[in-house]
């Protein structure tokens, strides 16, 4: 049983393609076969079933994803120890971000980090910052730079570094500019664009609301915010996003809720050793901290 093997099969098993297995691993569909069908002989096992065009595990595929996942992650944090007892910072650096935090907060700090470590080749995945948690969580991603989850996670480590806050914003044009203290009972009553309530942003205007017992129907989610900043210029509802959103078409609507923020910041996994350029980039990150972060994340 190789490693190359295994790196195959969670390949497979996390694209249900061997053909995007194929593309993921820069290998030829017939290569990534070869080794799935090596490591099925070594195994003496059926690790996949395939019905038409589709790719199913079979119970002895579910009972190895998750052992070839450990074996693995093992494998690279010796690497990675054993390369960190030199001082050399290079080689990959793997790093999630969500479309909002990698537009608006990392491009000066990714900047600043590839012209002093020219030798790292970033990895950048966009996700959402929940699934940003999660890979990082299963150590596919060294860290995440995203917003971070108001109720803490565990098995976590948060470095808070930005107080992001929010705000309730309309159409320049829309009936409700110009208001004064509206109240939350009043403002449910008209259409609302939100962050899909999955998202963590989209949790803390559904808890407030929540708080004061108002129901809250939003018209259309999405996980964009950008998209939303459009929607919500034309003139299909109101949301709440960003402070640092609110551009020409839109402005901030007065409402009688308390200040909403969420904190931005960077996650890591404390049972994963961090490579250099990991270490590196993190201490790019803490050079950018807010001080107000920690506060805001303090009483989150």
């Amino acid at each position: 049983m190789q490693i190359a093997e295994l790196e195959a099969f969670l390949a497979v098993a996390e694209a249900a393609s061997f053909s995007r297995a194929a593309e993921q691993l820069h290998l030829s569909q017939p290569a990534v076969s070869k080794r799935i069908s090596s490591l099925e002989r070594h195994l003496e096992a059926t690790l996949f079933d395939r019905v038409g065009k589709r790719i199913y595990l079979t119970d002895a595929g579910n009972l190895l994803r998750p052992r070839a996942e450990s074996l693995l992650t093992g494998i690279a944090d010796t690497r990675r120890l054993l390369q960190n007892q030199h001082e050399r910072i290079d080689g990959p650096l793997s790093l999630a971000t969500s479309h909002h935090v990698g537009l608006h907060r990392l491009a000066p700090i990714l900047k600043t980090f590839s012209r002093t470590h020219e030798a790292v080749s970033l990895d950048i995945r966009f996700e959402d910052s929940e699934a940003a948690h999660d890979l990082v969580r299963r150590a596919s991603s060294e860290l995440a730079v995203v917003t971070l989850n108001p109720q803490g996670d565990s098995e976590l480590f948060y470095e808070p570094l930005w107080d992001d806050p929010l705000c309730f914003i309309v159409a320049a044009d829309h009936e409700l500019a110009g208001c004064e203290g509206i109240d939350l009972d009043s403002l449910a009553q008209y259409p609302v664009i939100l962050p899909g309530l999955g998202t963590y942003t989209g949790r803390i205007v559904a808890a407030t609301f929540e708080a004061r017992n108002v129901p809250l129907r939003p018209a259309l989610s999405t996980n964009f915010l950008e998209t939303i900043a459009m929607l919500v210029g034309i003139g299909l509802g109101w949301s709440v996003l960003p402070a640092s959103m609110v551009g020409e078409g839109l402005v901030r609507l007065s409402t009688d809720a308390p200040d909403l923020h969420r904190t931005l910041g960077c996650v890591l996994n404390p049972r994963r050793t961090l490579s250099n350029a990991a270490r590196a980039f993190v201490e790019v990150l803490l050079s950018s901290k807010d001080p107000a972060a920690q506060l805001a994340h303090d009483s989150a």
